[in-house]
């Protein structure tokens, strides 16, 4: 029997997969610009972060990682997996169990990492990468796959394009994730047509695409 979701739940575990992921590809960044910022480039840190939309302000390396983790900006980690725990609350009777358990063991490692007197470096960045490499495994065990799992899936492919496509990073690699993408939404949402872009198109293009595919399966009713 095909499971059954609502709009809200659909919704939220949409986004549980969009928080996590844009966690985990942050703090893969974070610890490439800490390494650059030492070695290459002090504002290495400031213009990826730029691209984010935040401007962030450290002195040295050590300092970009604590502003970078738990600054006072909308990229701020711990605010990302607080979304996130939100989201595997409101959807927890269609989440694995242990994922779910596991999302709330990263949350309150992250809040009470938060506090000022706590000094990050890339070993704790590794072992938090380690918690969420964790999650991923735990969602994806399962021999037969929900509906659920799909939006999930979908909230993790659209994060990655959406991160990579900000940065300016891999246009090609994007493309190819938006085919997984409208594999999941055509499954979702089988009368839907959509087109399918290549490399000329400019990134505007190709996310407001990604966006207009969400809505035939998620907003709208």
């Amino acid at each position: 029997m095909e499971q059954l979701l609502t709009a809200n739940v659909a919704n939220n575990l949409y986004w549980f997969g969009r928080y996590l992921e844009r966690i985990e590809a942050t703090l893969i960044e974070a610890v490439y610009h800490f390494d650059r910022i030492i070695d290459i480039d002090k504002d290495s840190g400031k213009t990826f972060y730029k691209k984010l939309g935040v401007d962030l302000e450290y002195e040295n390396a050590k300092e970009f990682l604590n502003v970078a983790v738990f600054g006072n900006h909308s990229a701020n980690v711990y605010n990302l997996i607080s979304y996130a725990k939100e989201n595997a609350i409101i959807s927890r009777s269609n989440m694995d169990t242990e994922a779910f358990g596991s999302v709330i063991e990263l949350a309150d490692l992250l809040k009470h990492s938060s506090h000022s007197s706590f000094s990050i470096d890339c070993r704790y960045i590794d072992y938090v990468l380690s918690l969420i490499s964790e999650i991923w495994g735990e969602l994806t065990r399962r021999q037969k796959r929900n509906n659920s799992d799909y939006f999930i899936r979908l909230g993790k492919l659209v994060e990655k394009v959406d991160f990579h496509l900000r940065i300016e990073k891999d246009k090609e690699f994007s493309l190819v994730l938006m085919e997984e993408i409208d594999k999941i939404v055509t499954r979702l949402a089988p009368d839907a047509k959509f087109k399918q872009h290549d490399e000329n198109e400019s990134y505007e293009t190709i996310l407001n695409s990604v966006n207009n595919k969400i809505k035939k399966i998620i907003v709208e009713e």
